[in-house]
């Protein structure tokens, strides 16, 4: 009869996965709580001290490091030593083993009790998956609740072959470096502000993609804490990698204002138009303005539901992709005229964001990694009035807005909004002057009148030169961070030509 050793903390399906296992044969040894769930539901199990001949001791600390476990599960049954010795130390073996650890992830998240936590640290169980792993050539490995049906069917359909085993044993070493990658990022997080002399990056691979950001590129999109798998659906179309890069930049910025009907239209990961309006609709048809040349083929973050009209106004020209909090299946048949147009969405009625704690960015030879950036609740409200003349209520809203946008632009950026509406913006330039100028030509180019507008810029002016080429437009108000050796020159400047101007003393880089 072969053997199963179950000792599982997630205990959903085991009971019906370990009398399946009974009805293909197998003899179940089991632990704790798993072995008192089993024998409560009819499967008659071996509780591990009858394997081990030691009682669990030490509060449960240890139970299955032990040779009479480990042996039985690492013997090689292909060498006949191994088998000789097995047989004269009374070690029997070990053909399956399903283990899923501690649950150190909840407990982190559900208390700050670190004897709490370090009790839910897995030591025998991490230990056993790594043992089963290694003899996989003889041993199936399982620790994901997901894979039971699939363990019976190969049992039961002459599949359990090498190959078969071989995914087993790389999910199981998946499993736990990722489990103590957390544990190590936690514990620096708590006594190394998050920056020890080691850093692990994990995610799970949600799927790929059909190529990277080339044609001759491998792509694939992973995921922390299961963001995309809850909240990424899709509807019509396969998200490419620059797809998703593109429309990560859109929903940021969309799903930034809160409850604010929002929509962005970004291209290449920058934005090319945003607007916040009474209705969706409004919105959309605002953010189209600020550059629609550029929204051709670009992709649109709706901050909400798109609906039917909403669709047919986004139809009249070519979007590549559109995502949203939902998308009606209305709206759906709208966009299934066009071929091309690629559909997601949220299954929310906003947009959701992970709003990740750490940022990095690879370069060559490593990675350099961060605090994520976010702009503070109140970083525009508490910013420090400089000039003489200040903001009006409207004009607030537009200075947030604008210098909301610009924290989620490549600097060199500045952001022109108007009466909630982005119409026009500079991003990615070499100087500042140059984001500024760049951005009132294209306004110009586009008909649209910044008079009035409010100006951001995502780091502070060097030169009073953009503050002329503002006043020279129409602006009235400016926020930026302030701290440059010039910014008496630049205060100077807003009171000569009557603008208010607001020091947040918060730069916000995008490289």
């Amino acid at each position: 009869m072969k053997r199963a050793l179950v000792s599982v903390s997630d205990k959903n399906g085991v009971v019906d996965f370990c009398k399946s296992l009974v009805r293909n044969g197998f003899e179940i040894i089991s632990t704790g709580g798993t072995f008192k769930i089993l024998t409560q539901s009819g499967v008659n199990a071996i509780e591990i001290d009858e394997v081990t001949k030691f009682p669990e001791c030490f509060e449960g600390r240890v139970k299955t490091l032990n040779p009479y476990v480990h042996g039985g599960i690492l013997h090689r049954r292909d060498k006949q030593s191994h088998l000789d010795q097995a047989k004269e130390l009374g070690v029997e073996a070990i053909d399956l083993v399903c283990v899923n650890l501690y649950p150190f992830k909840e407990t982190i998240e559900k208390t700050d009790d670190f004897d709490e936590i370090i009790e839910n640290i897995d030591i025998g169980g991490p230990a056993m998956v790594r043992s089963a792993a290694k003899n996989f050539d003889s041993v199936i490995i399982v620790t994901d609740v997901g894979d039971y049906a699939v363990v019976i069917d190969a049992l039961e359909n002459e599949k359990n072959t090498k190959d078969f085993r071989r995914g087993f044993m790389i999910k199981a070493y998946e499993h736990t470096a990722a489990y103590d990658s957390m544990i190590a990022n936690y514990m620096n997080e708590r006594f190394n502000e998050g920056f020890g002399e080691k850093q692990f990056v994990v995610g799970k691979k949600v799927m790929n993609t059909r190529y990277g950001e080339n044609p001759h590129q491998k792509g694939a999109l992973y995921e922390f804490d299961k963001h995309f798998s809850n909240n990424f659906k899709t509807l019509k179309g396969e998200a490419s990698f620059n797809n998703l890069n593109d429309l990560n930049g859109a929903v940021k910025i969309a799903a930034g204002f809160g409850e604010e009907n929002a929509v962005c239209i970004s291209k290449h990961g920058n934005p090319c138009g945003f607007a916040i309006k009474e209705t969706l609709l409004e919105a959309y048809t605002e953010a189209l303005k600020c550059d629609p040349v550029s929204a051709f083929g670009g992709v649109v973050a709706v901050n909400g539901t798109v609906n039917k009209e909403l669709a047919e106004k986004m139809n009249e020209i070519f979007l590549e992709v559109v995502i949203a909090g939902r998308i009606t299946d209305e709206a759906q048949e709208v966009f299934s005229k066009k071929k091309r147009i690629k559909l997601f969405e949220m299954g929310a009625d906003k947009l959701i964001l992970a709003n990740d704690k750490k940022d990095f960015k690879h370069i060559d030879g490593g990675f350099v990694f961060q605090d994520a950036d976010n702009v503070g609740v109140d970083e525009v409200k508490n910013a420090k009035l400089v000039s003489k003349i200040a903001a009006k209520d409207q004009d607030m809203k537009d200075m947030e807005i604008a210098y909301k946008i610009a924290s989620l632009t490549k600097s060199n950026c500045v952001v022109y909004v108007k009466n909630s509406a982005m119409v026009a913006v500079g991003m990615g330039m070499t100087s500042r002057v140059d984001a500024s100028q760049c951005a009132l030509k294209k306004a110009k180019d586009m008909g649209l009148d910044v008079t009035g507008a409010a100006l951001a810029s995502e780091a502070f002016f060097p030169f009073r030169d953009s503050i002329d080429a503002a006043a020279a437009a129409g602006v009235k108000n400016v926020i930026e961070p302030g701290g440059s050796i010039r910014d008496e020159e630049i205060i100077d400047a807003a009171n000569e030509f009557g603008m208010s101007l607001y020091f947040s003393e918060v730069r916000h880089f995008l490289h």
